[in-house]
């Protein structure tokens, strides 16, 4: 008979790959996501030019949809412990589809700001819904690497996004973007009701691949209260790397395309290629980043290790984007913003594996919602930052650019000093 310490190696053997359809599943919803949350920041100098909005007008906007990230993400990331992924992620899907389809009846500030408030309320679940899954349906040595894949499709949402939505608004408008784009949500919805189960309740699981998924050691499966894992210094090691770099990405994503048709003069109809061409080089970042560390951890390393070189790594690459208002030439600035976009990518595949390496199952989609309200608060200052700087320096980002160039370092800093070694935690 086969003892326990072969039994991993061979289910590895004859292990089935349904757990990739799944990745698959989440890879587009987090497109989806992507696409809803993006349209604003695509559509940002079109809605100034009607509204007559200033930059601390569409930084209020942000700044709403940002709350409601920081209030959604710890409610869902306590009801996907409770309730699991599936209806977690349905609840979540119809939230945000219907407010960002109510987008397109916006006439003002004010109701733009109530219809971000709801796709930030909705969109919060994507990610705690996203790892819980992942948690769910792979060993711990393939987490980051599938993280890293269904990641990536944050960056093919935000590529579709600048060649699409131009293209809608100028066949037809701003308004039925929004309704065109709803549509992705509701096919999704339909197919992972269907697909989805759990492993151990999926008859498309072979019992080889099951005892894969189940390879480490069990852990219990009563969700842990917030109380316990807040007085835990791990929770705060991955909340301060999101407090860090999640401020970052939102800056890129909501503002990016304004940087382009302000300092290269661009318009609806050229600024969209440049635009994809930076997330299609995040893609890389994503996918590379947890191929890495998944990588070395296969080749004897600790996770420790993995984890933080991997993301050392990546802060190094930020660096240039210290340049980046410099360059006079819009392809210079895209290769420079894209290995900027790219390592972000990168850093974060690693740093949402963190709960799942340390956390009992049990407490991932709590630690997770607990740090994804905590990178909201500090895209909500971000945001308030970045509207005043800009209107105040006439729309030059040195000064934010500077800031993204460091972020990364100083949450890798954080990550390290609060938890040194990554060691698996038991919280009674």
């Amino acid at each position: 008979m086969a003892t326990d310490a072969t039994i991993p190696q061979a289910a590895a053997q004859r292990v089935g790959r349904y757990r990739w359809v799944i990745v698959a599943m989440l890879f587009a919803a987090t497109a989806i996501n992507y696409i809803d949350r993006q349209m604003i920041g695509v559509l940002k100098p079109t809605l100034k030019g009607e509204f007559g909005w200033s930059e601390s007008d569409f930084a209020n906007i942000v700044f709403w949809f940002q709350l409601a990230y920081a209030i959604g993400y710890i409610g869902f990331g306590r009801v996907v412990d409770a309730i699991g992924a599936r209806t977690g992620y349905t609840i979540a899907i119809i939230i945000w589809t219907i407010s960002h389809m109510a987008h397109g009846l916006a006439t003002s500030i004010t109701t733009f700001a109530m219809a971000r408030f709801g796709l930030g309320i909705g969109e919060s679940g994507n990610f705690p819904a996203g790892i819980k899954a992942v948690t769910d349906w792979f060993p711990q040595k393939e987490r980051a690497y599938a993280i890293g894949l269904f990641n990536a499709g944050a960056n093919v949402g935000a590529i579709i996004t600048p060649l699409l939505v131009p293209w809608l608004v100028l066949t037809f408008d701003w308004r039925v973007a929004f309704y065109v784009t709803g549509i992705f949500g509701i096919i999704w919805l339909v197919a992972w009701w269907a697909i989805y189960r759990h492993p151990s309740e999926h008859a498309k699981v072979s019992a080889a691949e099951l005892a894969y998924i189940q390879q480490d050691a069990a852990d219990p499966v009563t969700p842990l209260s917030w109380g316990k894992v807040l007085t835990v210094k791990e929770t705060w090691a991955y909340a301060l790397g999101k407090f860090f770099i999640d401020p970052i990405w939102w800056f890129f994503l909501f503002w990016l395309p304004g940087y382009l048709f302000d300092r290269y003069d661009m318009d609806l109809k050229t600024f969209g290629l440049p635009l994809a061409a930076i997330y299609l080089i995040s893609d890389v970042g994503s996918i590379a980043g947890g191929w890495l560390s998944s990588k070395l951890i296969a080749s004897g390393r600790t996770p420790n290790f993995a984890r933080k070189l991997t993301m050392f790594i990546c802060a190094c690459c930020v660096l240039p984007i210290f340049f980046a208002q410099e360059i006079s030439s819009v392809w210079g600035a895209v290769l420079v913003i894209g290995l900027a976009t790219a390592a972000h990518q990168a850093f974060s595949a690693n740093l949402y594996t963190l709960p799942s390496d340390v956390f009992p199952r049990a407490a991932v989609g709590s630690v997770v919602g607990i740090g994804g309200t905590v990178g909201a608060i500090g895209g909500m200052g971000m945001a308030l930052f970045t509207g005043y700087i800009l209107d105040s320096t006439g729309n030059n980002y040195s000064v934010l650019f500077a800031i993204a160039g460091s972020a990364y370092f100083v949450a890798l800093a954080a990550v390290h000093l609060l938890s040194p070694r990554l060691a698996r935690i038991e919280v009674a």
